[in-house]
């Protein structure tokens, strides 16, 4: 018998995705209440339910925002009455407004957003970003005295300043008026500002309470255009940039935030804004179809695409864009430039009319995304490497990656920290050398792990952190690396289980792919626009079979699904992205995964996204608790095998032994079985190939009588 566990000789690539499968319980009866109320199929009133939606009040008015009642921003936001106030008398006495913003997606288009309102409405006003590498996020007492110099009377800080005391205290001391509004967690002190909007401050029941940076800044620009009498032409560029903003800062779409996103996303295509219309051009933006590629992005989201086709496609008859279609395609554009490049190019894109300086700046983000992307592959690259030699061993027992190496940009180490997040399942702390004294890092993190405790947690040996449960920033002197890897490890153990540190992947409901249809796809189209707590949803199907499969383009893998119903078969084709390590899939597996519509040559089709594999449940089963009586015999082509299940390492591995003594091994989650006499001998085989699938349902099958006999 082969002594020796699989494992030894398989490469670990060729297992399949370790992942948790979370499935929402299913409430048929509440769904098909809801389904014959609402006239949609109880596929999607499971979905409602899924979303915390069970009566009809609730449903209309999640799938018609419109029938929101709002109360006016004036009653919920305590400080909007003096803020514009200050601005109305600012702007009557040519006073100089200087914006303060960010360079994240939220920041840059909040100070767009202001700045393009503010000069329609006669303001004179300016804008400063701190610098991303040198300075960090938020407003500086530099920037304070640089705009005091200028002969600023107001500053306006957007996304951020609600922990700026010092630097707005000095405004004050001398003599500037301050107006924050920002949207981050609120601090024990607040600053000495005039006025600070901020939807943390309001009434949690408020429809605006999940609104971001550039929810804040669309709320006082709209306020202010109508206390003016001026608001004709000016709010749809506005929902423009709070669409863009909201969108690519992955902000909650419920509530307000859907109302206006559902709106915007209707009004991008044809938006009049000359950098909006630039960003789509240059962007290649589809409307989905079969070019579409995405990579792993911020926070554990899909961010920039890959193009597998041209990269200069325009959008294919949209009626409107999807959110998916601004996060993936122009929102990283945009974020590149913060991360990596000038903020100015992208307020410049967003501000002007003209289309020449518009397309300029679009293909000055297009150049630096590109950058972005090759920079984070090679840092994920360099980060997996060093990852397999170091720590991949003592994961389990660490429960928390803590990654550090010379020379990566610390602009985009947040995109691959949610990449490891997403390969290794447990939380991520990845930094870089600012010089030889100091390294500055990003976090990322799993949903039972909090970032931000973890960094209080290991507070004092660190220099400047933030952040909240899913992420943070952080940087400490490099001579305290070691302390703080055992400390984190220690906070890791506290608070997480062995169970945990797998990738979470949450189900909503079970379909067979008979029920995949276009009927089906448009009604899923009221649950859009999709996004943070209100989420794509997935679908899982047992059992399919898997019948052709390819790499394509950038290690994606594009298969053909077959399911049996009723003895007749159903076909659908599929795309994993970025799951080239998983390539050759075993040909029989249960699939979760997205509806994604495809638009080629002129035909429509619905495709799967595939997010999830796992095998049969029939096989997991049989490896987690094999038989008491774990061997048998039984007859497969006339012949007569042996099987078993037997103990090798930590695993149970399955041994299927013919007449002359040739063993086929395999153990669960591994496509690469052993067959041979020996260990010595045994060649590696795929045994998701029918000839060995085959034999081992035959196997199993046997094992199967015997368990229940037994």
């Amino acid at each position: 018998m082969l002594d020796r566990p699989v494992s030894e000789l398989s490469k670990p690539r060729r297992r399949l995705p370790d992942q948790r499968w979370q499935i929402y319980p299913q409430k048929p009866e509440i769904a098909q209440n809801l389904a014959v109320l609402t006239n949609l199929s109880p596929i999607v009133s499971q979905l409602l339910i899924n979303r915390g939606m069970e009566t009809l009040e609730q449903v209309q008015a999640f799938l018609d925002p419109e029938s929101l009642v709002l109360p006016s921003p004036l009653e919920d936001f305590p400080d909007l009455a003096i803020s514009l106030e200050l601005l109305q008398n600012a702007i009557a006495s040519q006073t100089k407004i200087a914006i303060c913003g960010d360079y994240d997606a939220d920041g840059m288009t909040s100070t767009a957003l202001l700045l393009r309102s503010l000069r329609t409405l006669g303001a004179h006003v300016d804008y400063a970003i701190p610098s991303r590498m040198h300075e960090g996020y938020g407003i500086n007492k530099r920037i304070v005295e640089e705009f005091h110099s200028e002969g600023v009377g107001l500053i306006l800080t957007v996304d951020n300043g609600i922990s700026a005391f010092e630097p707005v205290a000095r405004a004050r001391e001398l003599g500037l008026a301050v107006i924050i509004t920002d949207h981050h967690d609120i601090p024990q002190k607040l600053p000495p500002a005039n006025a600070i909007l901020n939807p943390k401050l309001i009434a949690e029941s408020s429809p605006y309470r999940g609104v971001a940076g550039v929810g804040v800044a669309y709320i006082l620009a709209v306020s202010l255009a109508q206390q003016l009498g001026q608001t004709k032409g000016l709010i749809q560029p506005m929902l423009a940039l709070f669409t863009l903003g909201t969108i690519a800062d992955l902000a909650p779409l419920t509530g307000v935030n859907r109302r206006w996103v559902k709106r915007g996303l209707q009004h991008l295509p044809k938006s009049n804004l000359a950098g909006v219309q630039a960003l789509i051009q240059v962007g290649g933006v589809q409307a989905r179809g079969d070019e579409k590629a995405g990579e792993a992005g911020e926070q554990g989201s899909r961010g920039a695409e890959e193009k597998i086709s041209s990269p200069k496609s325009k959008i294919q008859n949209p009626k409107s864009l999807k959110p998916e279609d601004i996060g993936f395609r122009l929102g990283p554009r945009i974020n590149a430039i913060g991360r990596i490049g000038n903020p100015q190019t992208v307020i410049e894109l967003l501000t002007t009319d003209d289309m020449g300086v518009a397309l300029e700046r679009a293909m000055q983000c297009e150049q630096v995304n590109a950058s972005r992307q090759e920079m984070c592959q090679q840092i994920e690259q360099e980060a997996i490497a060093y990852v397999e030699a170091q720590f991949v061993t003592s994961l389990q027992q660490d429960r928390v990656l803590i990654v550090v190496q010379p020379n990566w940009h610390h602009g985009v180490i947040g995109i691959v920290a949610s990449r490891l997040v997403e390969r290794y399942g447990v939380p991520v702390f990845i930094g870089t050398y600012e010089d030889e004294g100091h390294i500055r890092g990003s976090a990322r993190s799993i949903p039972e792990f909090h970032v931000f405790e973890a960094l209080e947690y290991c507070h004092d040996l660190l220099g400047k952190f933030g952040g909240h449960k899913a992420a943070g920033g952080f940087s400490l002197p490099a001579e305290n690396l070691q302390v703080l890897r055992s400390r984190l490890i220690e906070f890791a153990n506290q608070c997480l289980e062995p169970q945990h540190l797998k990738p979470l992947l949450k189900i909503d409901a079970e379909i067979n792919l008979n029920h995949i249809n276009q009927q089906l796809y448009q009604q899923l189209n009221a649950l859009h626009p999709c996004g943070m707590d209100n989420p794509d949803p997935v679908f899982w199907t047992p059992n399919v079979q898997v019948v052709e499969q390819k790499i394509v383009g950038k290690g994606h893998i594009k298969l053909t699904i077959a399911q049996t119903i009723d003895n007749q078969e159903y076909k659908i084709k599929a795309i994993a992205w970025r799951w080239g390590d998983y390539f050759r899939l075993p040909s029989r597996v249960d699939i979760a995964y997205k509806l994604r519509e495809n638009y080629f040559n002129g035909n429509t089709s619905i495709e799967l996204e595939l997010i999830g594999v796992r095998l049969p449940i029939q096989l997991q089963q049989f490896f987690a608790s094999p038989p008491i009586q774990s061997s048998t015999t039984f007859d497969y082509n006339q012949r007569q095998y042996t099987c078993g299940f037997y103990k090798n390492g930590i695993e149970a591995e399955l041994r299927i032994k013919n007449s002359e003594g040739k063993v086929l091994a395999m153990q669960p989650g591994h496509i690469i079985g052993l067959l041979g006499t020996n260990r010595q001998n045994a060649k590696e085989v795929d045994i998701s190939q029918p000839q060995y699938e085959n034999i081992i349902q035959a196997a199993l099958q046997a094992l199967s009588v015997l368990s229940a006999d037994s």
